[in-house]
């Protein structure tokens, strides 16, 4: 991932014990992912581990909802009001873990968080644009096949001749890429795309001669927005399938942690300051109106930079000035409650309709099929632009808008909905964005802070990775600096013993 020369298939890290009667202290500035990694491996490794969260809950992003809890959002604090049943949930951060994602993986194994399938994409979904089909939703399963189709008769019309190719084909390769296309597009005999089963049926297929639909016009399909990222979007390293989702919501990643480390973290303990000492950091903060202070060996921060960047603190020059020029993402959610799960009726049971509106995307939920109610997700934008226009609308309004772009995409939508949360990152406070953006100008500094600010405070978290958004960039960058430690301490041990 750029971190480290760790291959994705890394064995999980290991640190090793600290020596009998050896006191080390650390102090960990965030109970996020990368925080919890951090406590979790440190406290396995005897040394003295003090976690300060600033929010009421740990977890940082990884927030799953429910009834009762508080969307802590600055200016906009709300309380969910979906039914208090155990199904009705909505994950507010992260939602699905890729197979590749091989250290929250681990976790989860050794954690014992119970995972299920997640469906990233289904067919049965829609996809809908406002300049194509006259703004009528399209089954995904009906676009792709269609354009699949198309595309294969324009190759198979390129094939008659190969002397444009570097190493022209023999017969027989020509032979087998035709009947490839053909295959591949459901063309006829005649090697034209004449529509496919694929795409769904008019009627018939059981008792009755299956009758195809007409296929799209090949216009029309280029003029949805689809084909040009939704279309393979599923097939992305992080997000092809297999995917997979713990049981009962995102956050029972973080409850597997806190088993472990919830003695260590003080919460609503609001750091203020963060100075680098000869041989150690001490740390300032604010617990229960109480100014207080902490000195350790060493400091793993993960505040978000643009946060941190506004805190006081004695970091070198070059280091302090790329800490305040990484920009914050402007991720947005909406979380309906479906008073029925209407989707159901339209034969989808999990998966993502993809729309070229601001909402961008519906999630429909993978569990609990055929229930009475359902959480489904009426927005999901990562588009700043996007964000920053959700942002300056209340809570209402952003439901409003949400419900009168879905209804394009699923006729008297309104009716369904009973109830809903907005999560809008960039003004959720103690953290006031959602991933991180790193401008072309400071790219190539990534080594900088991943590297300890006077070789003993550490700035981690996915916003120091190259994967950042994702759990296993938190992981990975928490990984990267406790190995660092693991080395420091190894070779203060071998000094102390010569």
């Amino acid at each position: 991932m750029g971190i480290t020369s760790m291959s994705a298939q890394a064995a999980p890290l290991k640190l090793k014990p600290l020596t009998t009667g050896k006191k080390r202290s650390v102090v960990i500035l965030g109970a996020g992912i990368s925080g919890l990694t951090s406590a979790y491996e440190l406290s396995r490794a005897g040394y003295d581990v003090t976690v300060l969260e600033a929010s009421h809950r740990a977890g940082g992003r990884n927030f799953t909802a429910r009834h009762g809890d508080f969307i802590d959002e600055f200016g906009n604090p709300q309380i969910c009001k979906f039914d208090d049943k155990p199904y009705l949930y909505m994950n507010c951060g992260p939602a699905r873990i890729p197979a590749v994602h091989t250290g929250l993986m681990h976790y989860c194994r050794e954690l014992g968080v119970e995972l299920m399938l997640f469906s990233n994409d289904n067919v049965n979904c829609y996809t809908q644009d406002d300049k194509a089909f006259d703004g009528r939703p399209i089954r995904i399963r009906e676009y792709r096949a269609d354009i699949r189709g198309y595309m294969s008769e324009l190759l198979e019309k390129t094939m008659a001749s190969s002397a444009h190719l570097d190493a022209p084909f023999d017969e027989v390769d020509l032979d087998k890429m035709v009947q490839f296309v053909k295959d591949y597009g459901d063309l006829g005999s005649d090697l034209k795309y004449h529509g496919s089963e694929r795409a769904g049926l008019v009627s018939g297929g059981f008792v009755s001669e299956p009758v195809i639909k007409d296929p799209l016009r090949f216009a029309d399909l280029m003029k949805s927005s689809y084909w040009a990222g939704a279309l393979n979007f599923a097939e992305g390293l992080d997000q092809a399938p297999a995917m997979l989702t713990p049981v009962g919501g995102m956050d029972h990643v973080v409850k597997g942690f806190l088993k472990h480390v919830k003695d260590k973290i003080s919460l609503k303990a609001q750091v203020q300051k963060v100075w680098l000492e000869d041989k150690g950091v001490e740390v300032s903060y604010l617990h229960d109106g109480v100014n207080k202070k902490i000195k350790a060996d060493y400091c793993i921060n993960c505040i978000p930079t643009h946060i941190m960047a506004g805190i006081e603190n004695n970091f070198p020059t070059e280091y302090a000035e790329v800490l305040g020029k990484i920009q914050r993402g402007k991720l947005f959610k909406i979380g309906f409650q479906a008073k029925e799960r209407f989707w159901e009726k339209e034969g989808i049971y999990n998966g993502i309709t993809w729309t070229s509106q601001d909402i961008n995307q519906i999630w429909y939920p993978e569990h609990s099929p055929m229930r009475p109610k359902g959480i489904f997700l009426g927005a999901y934008t990562w588009d700043p632009a996007v964000g920053e226009r959700f942002a300056q609308m209340s809570n209402q309004q952003r439901m409003n808008e949400a419900i009168r772009q879905g209804s394009k995409i699923h006729p008297d939508y309104a009716k369904y909905v009973e109830t809903g949360i907005t999560v809008c990152w960039e003004r959720m406070n103690n953290m006031m964005g959602c991933s991180s953006q790193w401008p072309e100008d400071i790219r190539d500094k990534f080594a900088l802070l991943q590297a300890p600010a006077g070789n003993r405070h550490y700035m981690v978290g996915d916003q120091i990775s190259h994967h950042s958004g994702w759990q296993e960039g938190a992981i990975r960058s928490a990984w990267h600096a406790l190995e660092d430690i693991e080395q420091k301490e190894g070779m203060l041990s071998a000094r102390e013993a010569s």
